[in-house]
């Protein structure tokens, strides 16, 4: 049953991961039309659509006592930051996890136009889950971000050994090692642009669904933020020329080994191919 005011204007992020969506949630959360809760990936969809073990009770505790919590410094913190902090955690911790705890994550005194969630898993929803959230939305738009497949999945890897502490590897491993570990289901699975592609298409409508590529993105950022506004009919704004320039979230520095390109040439040749197949002009770099 569809109820268009329960999440109101809905800005979700699709991902896919190191492709450019956690600085363009760290630039456009200074928008006064966009409403980012504490809690960058949600997961909400994802969870209610194919695993919901991504909001166990356990998963969100870890998350509030490792981000919320334990980081606080009572010697340097805002009193009012860490308030409105803590009444959040205590709605993200409510039970049960469904469309009303989801909406309620985004309760605020403000006025903003959208509601903004940027989840990598969203690019795995079911083309069945994407018509149910519109209906539940006044208006949903959907960003999908796209980048080099090479480069992208050399920086997902030197990240994924980053936070788990093992870019030792980076040094001792050779092709098997590091295809075995590239296609892992939650490694892999960002890969498949064709794939989510073809879902988000056939589940949005056609003004609901925008695609930009990493590449354009960081080639003139203003221009991209310009058009990312269009496309949610929200009002220019200045974003200070410090804050396009920060580097967010970085993999660890280390080259690519020169074998890496080619243990993945063919998924690469298929996958431009299907991207190219659903109308996209990928950039010219990818062809370097």
């Amino acid at each position: 049953m569809s109820n268009p005011s329960l999440f109101g204007n809905l800005f979700l992020s699709a991902g896919a991961m190191k492709a450019g969506t956690t600085w363009l949630f760290h630039v456009m959360s200074r928008h006064p039309e966009l409403f980012f809760s504490p809690e960058k990936e949600i997961h909400y969809f994802y969870a209610k659509y194919v695993d919901s073990g991504v909001l166990s009770d356990q998963r969100r505790l870890e998350n509030a006592k490792n981000r919320y919590i334990e980081r606080i410094d009572p010697t340097r913190a805002n009193i009012d930051r860490v308030r409105y902090n803590l009444h959040w955690v205590a709605a993200y911790l409510n039970q049960p996890v469904d469309d009303f705890w989801y909406r309620n994550l985004f309760q605020t005194p403000g006025r903003a136009t959208y509601n903004c969630d940027f989840s990598n898993f969203y690019a795995s929803l079911p083309v069945e889950a994407w018509p149910q959230i519109a209906a539940n939305c006044n208006k949903l738009r959907v960003l999908y971000t796209l980048r080099h497949p090479v480069k992208r999945l050399w920086s997902h890897v030197k990240f994924h050994l980053q936070v788990t502490n093992k870019t030792e590897v980076l040094d001792t491993w050779g092709p098997k090692e590091f295809e075995k570990f590239a296609r892992q289901w939650f490694i892999w699975e960002n890969a498949e642009y064709g794939r989510a592609l073809r879902k988000m298409k056939a589940g949005l409508g056609e003004d609901m669904l925008k695609v930009l590529f990493f590449e354009d993105i960081h080639a003139s950022k203003r221009e991209a933020l310009s058009d990312i506004e269009a496309f949610l009919e929200i009002a220019p704004f200045t974003y200070p020329q410090p804050l396009l320039n920060q580097r967010i979230n970085e993999s660890v520095s280390h080259p690519m080994p020169d074998y890496f390109p080619e243990i993945f040439a063919k998924d690469v040749a298929r996958i431009t191919g299907e991207v190219e197949d659903e109308g996209l002009a990928i950039p010219a770099a990818w062809n370097s």
